[in-house]
């Protein structure tokens, strides 16, 4: 994973920190992830649905910083996670030049520019990487962050119907990508 920290000023004056997991950070990340889990329907588990054990998730954040074809991002806010992104793309030579990106933003802190700011870093990376086409799905309702997408360039591409099962409330996924 590419080193990276950056310190950027959001739209309410406040600093976010946006920079790569530590191991250490693995048990903030878990708390983080099964509290965002409750925040909306619009992941893909709810609250407490974050099941890696703390060793679990140490792994993967000590397998990401050895990947060179991923960015993972921690947006942080007076030392608490505030966000988690990522991106990254297959070592398969055939479809290297695709990546797929995620992003969470802690609800209380909606609407400040951290969503923004962490996806224009993952889009930088993947120029920077050489990818030609970034891919994500989004729950349809997600007007907040089909919005933010459409503003960054990302299109509708397609759609996976009944994809998201809410308390027995079926959603379809939108497909979207985005062209460098």
């Amino acid at each position: 994973m590419a080193v990276y920290k950056k310190v950027i000023k959001l739209k309410n004056g406040k600093e976010l920190l946006l920079r790569n997991p530590a191991e250490s950070d693995a048990e903030k990340m878990i708390v983080y992830l099964n509290a965002v889990g409750g925040e909306s329907d619009n992941l893909l588990f709810g609250k407490d649905g974050f099941h890696l054990t703390l060793e679990q998730e140490r792994e993967y954040l000590k397998n990401a910083k050895e990947n060179p074809d991923m960015l993972m991002l921690l947006g942080f806010i007076d030392d608490n996670i505030v966000s988690m992104s990522h991106i990254s793309s297959s070592t398969r030579e055939r479809i290297a030049h695709n990546a797929e990106i995620a992003i969470s933003v802690k609800k209380e802190y909606w609407h400040m520019g951290i969503a923004t700011a962490g996806m224009k870093e993952l889009i930088s990376f993947a120029k920077n990487k050489g990818i030609k086409n970034i891919f994500l799905g989004v729950i349809e309702g997600n007007d907040n962050a089909i919005k933010l997408y459409e503003k960054l360039g990302f299109v509708r591409v397609g759609e996976h119907k009944n994809f998201s099962n809410v308390d027995g409330t079926y959603r379809n996924e939108i497909l979207m990508d985005l062209y460098l």
